[in-house]
């Protein structure tokens, strides 16, 4: 086996692995800064989904919002879309593994004596920071269209807080998914195989109780809808809650779900990771 093709086997003790994460994670958050119009293109559908959603669909739904909403849709919507976005900004590190795989860099990558991990934990940190731009974005664009939370600034940096964890869990299925599928064309669809249903079947933008009696509780418990859920009740208070649910509750339960998606994904991702570096 040639240098060039060995894998990335050889052991690195924790210092030397956090050092190797954090150059990858610069890596790739230099390239994100040297193509900005690949980030501001990538917060345009949060935008589009703020503007079209509030002011085509509000007036419709406004009549069945929780009184925590202060009636207004657009305060109901923008913790719901944060929640959504926080799952969609996953798809960024399917494409960019897929990019990497195809475009010879983790070739490069694979034969320096570095960690396996650190590829993978270094997409998944640098794409954390691009979410933390698309949410900053979204809260920027739905203050300005009447997006007003109903608790505290420590709640809402509490809610920002919680959907970024929400956001690496997520990311590390994602990466899964972009190792798998390793075409960065097939990568879309595969994404959207995954992102859609959730995103679509949630509390995002209609409370579930409103949906038909057979889909309410899937929707109820999927991810999504108690991120949706956790986002809600620490920025608009346990009012915007369905009955039964409580804020830490569904804080909770949401950074668990990031956890699992953690634990789980994490290290399948780095052993197919281990495969295609042979």
């Amino acid at each position: 086996m040639t240098t060039a093709t060995a894998p990335l086997v050889r052991p690195r003790g924790t210092r030397r692995t956090v050092a190797d994460i954090w150059t990858v994670t610069r890596r790739n958050l230099r390239h994100t800064v040297r193509l900005p119009g690949v980030l501001v293109l990538s917060a345009t559908m949060p935008v589009i989904f703020i503007l079209m959603f509030t002011f085509v669909f509000g007036g419709a739904i406004e009549g069945v919002l929780p009184a925590a909403a202060a009636g207004e849709y657009v305060n109901w919507l923008v913790p719901g879309l944060i929640a959504q976005f926080a799952l969609f900004g996953g798809a960024a590190t399917a494409a960019g593994l897929a990019d990497d795989l195809t475009s010879g860099t983790v070739d490069r990558f694979r034969s320096l004596p570095m960690s396996r991990l650190a590829v993978l934990a270094g997409r998944t940190f640098s794409d954390l920071f691009r979410s933390a731009v698309t949410v900053t974005l979204m809260l920027g664009v739905g203050i300005l269209i009447g997006f007003r939370w109903q608790t505290s600034p420590a709640g809402l940096i509490a809610g920002i807080g919680v959907a970024l964890a929400f956001s690496y869990g997520m990311s590390w299925l994602m990466a899964l998914v972009g190792l798998v599928v390793r075409s960065a064309e097939a990568v879309q669809a595969a994404v959207y195989i995954v992102v859609f249903p959730l995103g679509f079947t949630s509390a995002v933008f209609v409370p579930a109780e409103t949906m038909p009696g057979w889909l309410e509780p899937f929707a109820t418990h999927q991810p999504v809808t108690v991120a949706a859920g956790a986002l809600r009740g620490l920025m608009l208070g346990e009012g915007a809650l369905p009955p039964g649910q409580t804020v830490a509750g569904q804080v909770t339960l949401t950074l668990l779900w990031a956890a699992v998606f953690t634990v789980v994904f994490a290290p399948l991702a780095v052993r197919v990771f281990s495969r295609t570096s042979r």
